[in-house]
């Protein structure tokens, strides 16, 4: 198996490309009678894609109301209320603006007392769910998807990870201080993820490049956790000409 790449002319067309493809899906669903299961992320790559979304609920009708949505990860030790959470940044972006019913949305605990046990229940609220249906995805400098940082293995599940000091610089521009850049973080597992049935990764900017080079093209392992993405049967990246650039 081989990821398929797809290149557009810039951002904005790459992210209406995959907001058409959740569309499609989430009317699917819904003509099906059952909810689609999304897998989101975060951080300022989706952003067009999240913008996109907001655009098909308000200008064409497509209704959030049967979506329930699993996030990729959380910081560790950050509430929901704190604008540097993943939880806060969903609810700006996206959430907030759409149909959501309440309850339907889920995103780790970052300050959970048991952890572990919290991780368990993360992976069991996706099967009771039915499965993720769609996973979004971007990649970091390091190779991770979610914060599967290196090594992290084709078996890993949602656990609690230490956050390499890349990742802590690249994160940095959303603290006050790059000191407050938390050093661990909750994230989804490489399983977790190979197991949607669709993953849709996008990647902008020369800056990536090099990396999305790798994932594409070296031998899977958990030096390069994205690499694992090779694996999976449908998984589309789809990159503006800067993100191609090394292809």
């Amino acid at each position: 198996m081989a990821v398929l790449v797809q290149v557009y002319p810039d951002k904005q067309a790459a992210s209406a490309a995959v907001a058409a493809k959740i569309g499609a899906l989430i009317r699917r669903r819904n003509a099906e009678g059952r909810p689609a299961v999304l897998g989101l992320a975060t951080g300022s790559t989706p952003l067009p894609l999240y913008a996109a979304l907001v655009r098909l609920h308000r200008e064409e009708g497509l209704s959030f109301r049967e979506v329930v949505t699993f996030n990729l990860d959380e910081y560790e030790g950050l509430t929901g209320d704190r604008p540097e959470s993943y939880r806060y940044f969903m609810e700006e972006h996206l959430f907030r603006h759409l149909d959501l019913r309440a309850g339907s949305t889920h995103v780790p605990d970052g300050i959970a007392d048991d952890q572990p046990g919290a991780c368990v229940a993360y992976e069991q609220a996706i099967r009771d769910a039915g499965g993720l249906d769609l996973q979004i995805l971007g990649i970091g400098r390091t190779g991770h998807i979610g914060f599967n940082e290196p090594p992290s293995a084709r078996e890993s599940r949602t656990r609690r990870v230490q956050l390499d000091e890349v990742t802590r610089r690249d994160n940095a521009s959303f603290f006050t201080r790059p000191e407050d850049v938390p050093h661990g973080a909750i994230t989804m597992g490489v399983a977790t993820i190979l197991e949607a049935r669709q993953v849709e990764l996008l990647a902008f900017g020369s800056s990536k490049a090099a990396i999305v080079r790798r994932a594409s093209g070296e031998v899977p392992t958990s030096a390069c956790p994205a690499t694992w993405l090779q694996l999976h049967p449908d998984c589309t990246f789809h990159l503006d000409p800067g993100a191609n650039a090394a292809l």
